[in-house]
């Protein structure tokens, strides 16, 4: 093969470094946005530097957390909406990390994609410091790679990860859940960013018209099936700041593997937690799948259900804890409690 007259070029290759360099001047405003005080240099630099200042921690141990998007991506790019997966991707790490006790520090990210374009590489990370800034860190760094060789022109992948900082003593987890604690149920904002292999595979094989409302919704599917995941990490620590350990024991980020699922990994050998789904309504578009082939034994496997993150609290904290997040605007309620009996966590009743 010959190079031709001009020989070889990046560009010709795929690989359009110009293209990459507009990008990074259309998102930067965005990215400085999630400045904090202990972010160290500007965008562009090699690495990201932060400096913790370990004097406000007795014994600080460093969390981290590394996730994706998924197949979320894929009705992003057949809506053509890029601005919303970003705040899906700062969600999937930092309410992990918040599940121990972490506050969240900062994070890198890490495009993947056919063709820069630099206006869609620029929405997708306006995307990422949105969703930095609703969790309270910041964004100190990333990667666009160009992989026109191995990717379609318009396809993308999204991978993030955060790190955080907890007190040795204040980290959150099993270890501290006892009998008679109560399951605190946090509403989710839809489906968040897990199951959408099996959305997509119904909507497709129902003929469902991403642009139509269906009945039981309030807006067109696509716009339901976009909204992006609720990032819970400020809440939860101001309700553990509020509480303090003795009142929040443990946070379960409920994602793939449903609320049982998770809630199950902060229940310690020996306890079961008991959740009703009678005190909460099950979410629309979740019967919209069901009304199309989804078995509820599924749903509740694939789908968070409507409920997005769970906190078990000591029962004396539990009202205070209800009225905490709901003045901040997250939806919450008891939901259940945690008993001997049994072992992880199961549902019980049927939904409102």
């Amino acid at each position: 093969m010959s190079a031709g007259p001009g020989g070889f070029t990046y560009a010709a290759s795929g690989v359009d470094i110009d293209a990459g360099e507009r990008a990074v001047t259309l998102m930067r405003t965005a990215v400085e946005r999630t400045r904090r005080p202990e972010v160290v240099g500007g965008l562009g630099g090699f690495a990201g530097l932060f400096a913790l200042d370990t004097t406000r921690y007795r014994r600080p141990l460093l969390a981290s957390s590394t996730d994706g998007v998924g197949t979320k991506i894929a009705l992003a790019r057949q809506l053509d909406r890029h601005d919303t997966v970003g705040i899906d991707l700062v969600a999937m790490v930092v309410d992990d990390l918040v599940a121990c006790g972490a506050e969240p520090l900062f994070l890198q990210d890490y495009v993947a994609c056919g063709k820069v374009v630099p206006e869609r590489i620029a929405a997708i990370v306006t995307g990422i410091a949105a969703g930095c800034e609703l969790a309270g860190a910041s964004l100190v760094g990333g990667e666009t790679a160009e992989h026109g060789d191995l990717m379609d022109a318009d396809e993308y992948d999204l991978a993030a990860t955060a790190v955080g900082v907890v007190e040795a003593d204040g980290v959150l987890g099993p270890e501290r859940v006892r009998d008679g604690d109560v399951v605190v149920a946090m509403a989710s904002s839809g489906f968040h960013s897990n199951g959408y292999s099996l959305v997509r595979r119904v909507v497709s094989a129902a003929g469902l018209d991403l642009a139509a409302t269906p009945a039981g919704l309030d807006r067109p599917l696509g716009d339901v099936l976009l909204e992006p995941t609720r990032i819970y990490a400020l809440d939860c620590l101001a309700l553990v700041d509020e509480l303090g350990v003795d009142g929040v024991h443990a946070f379960a980020h409920i994602t793939g593997g449903g609320l049982a699922g998770n809630t199950a990994r902060v229940v310690p050998d020996g306890l079961e937690a008991v959740l009703d789904r009678g005190t909460w309504a099950l979410p629309a578009a979740v019967s919209l799948l069901e009304e199309h082939g989804v078995p509820r034994a599924e749903s509740e496997r694939a789908f968070n259900c409507g409920v997005g993150m769970v906190a078990a609290v000591a029962a004396e904290a539990a009202d205070r804890a209800v009225a905490l997040l709901t003045a901040r605007g997250v939806p919450a309620w008891v939901a259940g409690t945690v008993g001997a009996g049994g072992t992880g966590a199961r549902l019980v009743g049927s939904h409102r």
